[in-house]
């Protein structure tokens, strides 16, 4: 059983501020959950495997490849479409100061 103090301990945690009435109705209904999960925990289970969500997920990465050097030669028609430049960078506002 969840006492009121719990709930508040809980509402505490969460950073909730929780008036009388809720703290009575959440003792009630937390309580309840607890009980239905201990009911869940008598269940025979022997031979179940758990699940873990249900999709066989792997990460999918592509093969590296060598980067070509086809803009290598382009730089100064890249960098003219930049509002200001410095030593073939394109120059911007500081973004930390």
């Amino acid at each position: 059983m969840i006492s009121k103090k719990d709930v508040e301990h809980i509402a505490k945690l969460a950073r909730l501020e929780i008036g009388e009435k809720e703290k009575t109705k959440f003792e009630k209904e937390l309580s309840e959950i607890l009980d239905f999960i201990e009911k869940l925990n008598e269940v025979d289970t022997t031979g179940i495997l758990p699940v873990t969500g249900g999709v066989e997920l792997a990460n999918i990465l592509r093969p590296d490849e060598e980067v070509t050097q086809e803009l290598e030669d382009k730089a100064e028609e890249l960098l003219g479409g930049a509002p200001e430049t410095k030593e073939n960078w394109i120059k911007v506002r500081a973004i930390f100061s």
